[in-house]
């Protein structure tokens, strides 16, 4: 384990990188690539793979429709936070912190991602759950478990509520004597965004002629890495599921921050953020994310979840139809991950009772 050279002070609480007041954010030397500061957890570069059968469902053009694999970046399980990870592990072990922190819902993949890289770095991890223990353990719980993070679990609080739990837990740690590193819920930060734009990087150099990315918009840094990384908002649809009340301000606004870190150009354009599709709100399934998930496995062999990839699915199936996106639009759909949500009982319940879509 890394041992840091002096003790910081026992009140201070190292966080993944955001904003100064005035808008600036930390810089590393002007000789390093920032996007080079990071710790090796995915299999990177993922698959971008055709979906021919889907775009021709969607009357698409044969060569339109891509998906791009991060449900296959490895890191206990896969998913889309193991890029994000990469850059919040190096910035928590170069400031000597022995202890990951973070939270969100009882399915939330961040927390099992975190638990996984620091068990994978040799460092301790807290995880701060937005739920009561389940009784019967399934999902993404039963993979937290078997990580063995510290578990707190703090009821059901709203996005803001437990962004305090893993500061005031962090805080707790801090008089127990440990370093710790709080991320924020989705590992949202301008850190975190670094692995995105990397991302967005590896997706132009697989599909030259992409026109739009779509991505779910959870906590909203994937989104805002994406765009600093391709330097448009327009290129960018983000789904909202649900989870942030504010994307369409957090995410312009990270990503111009993300863009300046990485030495990039401020993204041009509107942010595009599609509010129609995360229906009660956060981990609620929807009866358009149904017709999501069997599409992709009827048509692709492809498994999405009902909390991210459905709904994100569900607005690029909408966006086609209604023409926001055109025949020939080269589309890229991000997979985010998500599949151990499907076997957490409520979803597992909701898959086998609720009729497959007929289209």
């Amino acid at each position: 384990m890394r041992r840091p050279t002096r003790q910081p002070s026992r009140r201070r609480v190292r966080r993944a990188r955001s904003s100064r007041a005035d808008g600036s954010v930390d810089r590393v030397p002007p000789r390093v690539d920032p996007l080079d500061r990071r710790v090796v957890l995915a299999h990177l570069p993922t698959p971008l793979e055709p979906m021919r059968r889907l775009a021709a469902h969607l009357d698409m053009d044969e060569d339109a429709l891509w998906v791009k694999r991060d449900d296959a970046t490895g890191l206990a399980g896969g998913g889309n936070k193991a890029r994000k990870l990469e850059y919040l592990c190096e910035d928590a072990t170069v400031h000597g912190c022995d202890t990951l922190v973070t939270g969100g819902g009882p399915q939330s993949n961040h927390v099992r991602m975190t638990a996984a890289a620091a068990n994978k770095l040799g460092l301790h991890c807290t995880i701060v759950l937005s739920s009561d223990p389940p009784s019967t353990p399934s999902g993404n719980v039963v993979l937290d478990e078997l990580l063995a993070p510290e578990i707190v679990w703090v009821g059901r609080l709203d996005y803001y509520a437990v962004e305090s739990a893993i500061d005031h837990t962090a805080r707790r740690l801090i008089d127990e004597g440990r370093r710790p590193y709080a991320m924020p819920i989705g590992g949202a930060s301008v850190t975190g965004a670094m692995g995105y734009v990397r991302g967005a990087q590896e997706i132009v150099r697989q599909q030259p002629d992409v026109d739009l990315v779509v991505t779910a918009d959870g906590s909203g840094g994937t989104h805002a890495g994406l765009a600093a990384g391709l330097g448009s908002h327009d290129r960018v649809l983000g789904v909202d599921v649900g989870a942030r009340p504010d994307l369409d301000t957090y995410v312009p606004e990270k990503a111009t921050e993300t863009a300046r870190l990485a030495g990039l150009p401020e993204p041009t354009g509107d942010v595009r953020v599609d509010h129609e599709h995360f229906g009660k709100g956060y981990g609620a399934p929807t009866d358009a994310g149904r017709e999501a998930l069997d599409l992709a496995a009827r048509l692709e062999g492809l498994i999405l979840d009902p909390v991210y990839t459905g709904k994100a699915m569900a607005g690029l199936i909408a966006a086609r139809r209604d023409g926001r996106i055109e025949r020939d639009t080269k589309v890229v759909f991000l997979h985010t991950g998500g599949m151990p949500a499907l076997f957490a009982s409520a979803y597992a319940e909701w898959v086998k009772t609720t009729p497959p879509s007929s289209s």
